[in-house]
């Protein structure tokens, strides 16, 4: 039903997903069905190469008392469009979306909804890990991506990364549109906009288990140099920022 509204909206954003994607959604599916909120799900495959529309096809066939939409990209338009398209859409009080590989698990949803319903409009996971050394590389990388990006932005941000983000919806939409970036800078985007738009941003500890068969789609050097010129162009937009908006992008730990 088209005026149907829920408590949540889950948008899971795929991207050549078939290996994990059927495990993961039963996984997913028993926590949301164990909890008092009601929900929707939102699949937005990014044109994947491999089987992830078909199996997406075929839950959303054999759950057909799960309220389950689908989005499918005629070509690959990067993460950030992925989730935007899935907010926009999005029917719940509270619209959220998660990595589905769960190396942030499904349960954090709890603490998250329950946080926003508590008053915060935003509410992302500050992933806690232990430091492996065969990924040290890794984590180098992600320290090094802060230090840089907070002097560059002269902001306090925390773990803007995390794909498992929870946001008010009625807040957030008039953010979404305004954000530009299609791809992965899009988590850095989304949060840094909400915050000069006076938006409360809430932090919640999660604890964060690398799966063991996913191969990762970073490429470090070309990727971490893409980083570092979106955060000199986002600069200059946070000037104009800092001019016209009140907004304080500080967040509650």
């Amino acid at each position: 039903m088209p005026n149907t509204s829920y408590d949540l909206s889950l948008v899971i954003a795929c991207y050549n997903e078939e290996a994990i994607l059927r495990e993961h959604f039963r996984q997913v599916l028993q926590v949301l069905e164990a909890t008092r909120w009601t929900f929707e799900i939102i699949f937005v495959d990014d044109k994947s190469g491999d089987d992830t529309r078909q199996i997406i096809d075929k839950i959303i066939a054999d759950h057909p008392q799960v309220p389950i939409r689908n989005v499918f990209h005629p070509c690959n338009v990067g993460r950030g469009r992925s989730v935007s398209d899935g907010i926009r859409i999005s029917r719940g009080d509270v619209t959220g979306y998660i990595d589905i590989d769960l190396e942030v698990q499904i349960q954090n949803i709890v603490p998250m909804m329950i946080a926003i319903q508590s008053g915060a409009d935003v509410v992302l996971a500050e992933r806690i890990y232990k430091i492996q050394l065969f990924r040290i590389h890794r984590h180098f990388l992600s320290v090094g991506y802060r230090i840089v990006r907070n002097f560059l932005l002269r902001l306090p941000l925390g773990d803007t990364e995390a794909g498992y983000k929870f946001f008010r919806r009625d807040k957030i939409l008039p953010v979404v549109d305004k954000c530009q970036d299609p791809g992965w800078f899009w988590d850095t985007e989304i949060i840094v906009r909400a915050g000069f738009a006076g938006l409360s941003i809430q932090y919640i500890p999660c604890l964060f288990i690398r799966h063991p068969g996913k191969k990762s789609t970073v490429r470090i050097i070309p990727d971490t140099l893409k980083y570092v010129v979106n955060l000199i162009r986002f600069r200059r937009i946070i000037r104009k920022l800092q001019q016209s908006q009140p907004g304080n992008p500080e967040p509650n730990h």
